[in-house]
């Protein structure tokens, strides 16, 4: 896989990996859900990205909390409960035998429809839910060169158009940001709100630093990202300050340094936005790690708090 926030290291044994559909392990290559799946027709549900580390997923307990929001918002039940959810991505994973370093998309949906309509009505019986499980992390060019963003011209909507907080499976509006940064030979779109402060990237979160503060957007107009917040609260809990607040690209060109955060990836150095070198980012490619020192240091603190919040089978 080449580019991109989530390029990762190719492995093969996913290719023999069995994906849960509905409580059923099947092979990858018949992981199938109907042509009526609210999922497919529409984009109706929700999803959660986790992480496996040393056979323990962190911060299980606040992505299951996103979900469970996720699916009340939108008026379905998922027809399960958290523990039983819970055992069921572990014993994908035991099948799998996968124990570290892989990522799980677990995903849920409406469920079956009579007709292709958007009417939740025509729903029929219960909500499908799918996990994939898969060996992969992340590629190390990411950390040693640092991503390079590009500010694409499509915006972030808001609450009153379709409010950010939902996780849901409709997200063409960063599908075309990605398609604008891979056109411009970017990793990764960065986007603006409405008004034209920095929202976040079209997947990942973002951070700059200045003069030793911490900024990221207000949050009105991005996901409430798992790893977002506790980068957040390991940077209070270090006493280092940290801002929920508007900026601009004005802010972020001329920032001591910036990172892009994700379950998938932690945190993730950036080098250039728009073109321009960030913080002197650019000399420290080439090595192991292009990170700033205090992204650097956030990173050790946010793994130390994953490693407090992880759950096992």
């Amino acid at each position: 896989m080449a580019g991109g926030s989530q390029e990762h290291v190719e492995d093969p044994r996913n290719e023999a990996a069995l994906v849960d559909v509905d409580g059923a392990h099947v092979p990858r290559a018949r992981a199938l859900v109907s042509v009526f799946d609210s999922g497919f027709v529409l984009g109706d549900g929700v999803w959660e990205g986790l992480r496996l580390k040393a056979g323990r997923i962190g911060f299980l307990d606040r992505h299951f909390d996103r979900l469970w929001e996720g699916a009340h918002t939108l008026r379905f039940d998922l027809g399960v409960t958290r523990d039983e959810l819970a055992a069921r991505v572990f014993r994908l994973l035991a099948a799998n035998a996968m124990d570290d370093g892989a990522h799980v998309r677990l995903m849920a949906t409406r469920g079956m429809r009579r007709s292709p309509y958007q009417d939740p009505r025509l729903a029929v019986g219960k909500a499908t839910i799918v996990i994939v499980a898969e060996w992969k992390r992340p590629a190390p060019r990411l950390t040693a060169d640092g991503m390079r963003l590009f500010t694409v011209h499509v915006r972030r909507t808001g609450p009153a158009e379709q409010d950010q907080k939902l996780n849901s499976h409709s997200k063409l509006n960063c599908v075309l940001a990605s398609i604008q940064a891979t056109e411009a030979g970017a990793d990764e779109g960065l986007m603006l709100d409405d008004r034209g402060f920095v929202a976040t990237c079209n997947s990942t979160h973002f951070f700059v630093v200045r003069k030793g503060e911490l900024w990221t957007s207000g949050g009105g107009f991005c996901l409430g990202g798992i790893t977002r917040g506790a980068v957040l609260e390991a940077a209070r809990r270090a006493g280092i300050p940290a801002f929920e607040r508007d900026f601009s690209l004005h802010d972020v060109y001329n920032s001591d340094e910036a990172f892009c955060t994700g379950t998938f990836a932690g945190l993730t150095p950036v080098a250039s936005v728009d073109g321009r070198d960030i913080g002197g980012a650019s000399a420290r490619r080439g090595g192991e790690d292009a990170s700033g020192p205090l992204t650097g240091r956030l990173r050790a603190l946010y793994e130390a708090l994953e490693a407090e919040h992880a759950r096992g089978p």
